[in-house]
């Protein structure tokens, strides 16, 4: 699939990027020709490079060999043209990673959100349409805040999806596609590694509200599901992986075990949802069902594949629903190596996160 391609991340020196780049230098979906790292912060590059430098495995042994011809760092930003479209010259194949995702952030610094959720991939756009570049697909990494927004940082990728979407009747040569998914676990900013630390400082542990349900999503799964998408969608498509939903206080207790640490509420924080929404009602109609996938079909009537009817959804995908009970969660979460480590006390040890 990837085999003697050029593969573009932008933000990849981020949760996912990191993990998206392991993934594509594992050669699972063949061996690309070469993978580009576009961020603009150079220290995070750096500290990626060594680590690929001073890998021990044999698999990165493999990936050290063949550094220079598979690995190139540049620093940029996808708020600038210039540095999107130079980045772009030979490329096959973009994930657009790149994002301004921390709610209340967005909720503080709007416009900055727009720059870069909504001008970024519109300069990606631009540059291929107007210097016409032949990149084969372009994947939009999008989120459950984009499903029915009511926060900035779901608006800012609600309209980066309607970007991409429409981008196949401006750029008839290139297939743009999208990846919808909610939290992802143990990614930076999110509330397992909040709940590590606060663990480990012995409390409290803050909820924002005993009500909210979040989807459990690994950050392997999020590449499989744009992986998924690469392989399978349609111009115009948005794949949501099919994965189960917990009460985030049943993840706090889990995660606390037997301490004696105490759980406070704090209150919603700006921007928040309590419930994730991967696909909404007025969706369901146009989603369809294809191997462990929701598929949403393209809003734009040109580009909707009239052949597939199998809508397997009567209303939203919701995390309210389906929630998992305690013991899945813990189940899970020793799965993903996200518990903590005790020592002989029964106290977190430091530096022992699994993750």
């Amino acid at each position: 699939m990837l085999s003697d391609k050029t593969i573009l991340v932008t933000g990849g020196t981020g949760s996912l990027g990191k993990v998206l780049i392991r993934r594509l230098l594992s050669g699972e979906m063949g061996t690309p020709k070469k993978i580009i790292v576009l961020s603009r912060d150079e220290a995070k590059q750096h500290e990626m490079r060594l680590s690929y430098l001073n890998s021990k495995t044999s698999t990165d042994e493999i990936i050290y060999n063949n550094f220079r011809r598979l690995l190139e760092f540049r620093i940029g930003d996808v708020r600038d043209f210039h540095s999107v479209s130079s980045a772009l010259q030979g490329v096959d194949v973009v994930f657009n990673a790149a994002a301004l995702k921390q709610v209340p952030s967005c909720e503080y610094f709007p416009y900055e959100a727009v720059r870069t959720n909504i001008s970024g991939p519109e300069n990606i756009v631009r540059s291929i349409r107007e210097l016409k570049i032949p990149v084969e697909t372009v994947v939009g990494i999008s989120t459950d805040k984009a499903c029915k927004p009511v926060n900035v940082m779901g608006m800012t990728k609600a309209i980066q999806e309607r970007i991409f979407i429409t981008a196949n009747l401006d750029c008839p040569h290139t297939r743009f596609i999208c990846v919808r998914y909610g939290n992802v676990l143990a990614s930076r900013g999110s509330v397992i590694p909040l709940f590590h630390e606060q663990i480990r400082a012995g409390g409290p542990v803050t909820i924002t509200t005993a009500d909210m349900t979040r989807f459990l999503l690994s950050l392997d799964q999020a590449v499989d599901t744009i992986f998924a998408a690469l392989k399978g969608a349609k111009r115009g498509e948005t794949y949501i992986p099919r994965v189960p939903s917990s009460k985030v206080t049943d993840i706090a207790k889990a995660l606390i075990g037997n301490r004696k640490i105490k759980m406070i509420i704090t209150g919603i924080r700006p921007g928040e949802k309590i419930h994730e929404i991967l696909v909404s009602e007025e969706e369901a109609h146009r989603t369809i069902s294809r191997g462990h996938y929701y598929v949403i079909q393209p809003i734009l009537p040109e580009l909707c594949d009239e052949d597939e009817k199998n809508t397997p959804l009567d209303t939203e995908f919701s995390s309210k629903d389906n929630v998992m009970a305690p013991k899945q969660i813990t189940a899970a979460l020793k799965k993903y190596d996200l518990m903590l480590k005790e020592d002989n006390s029964g106290i977190p040890a430091d530096g022992e996160l699994l993750r």
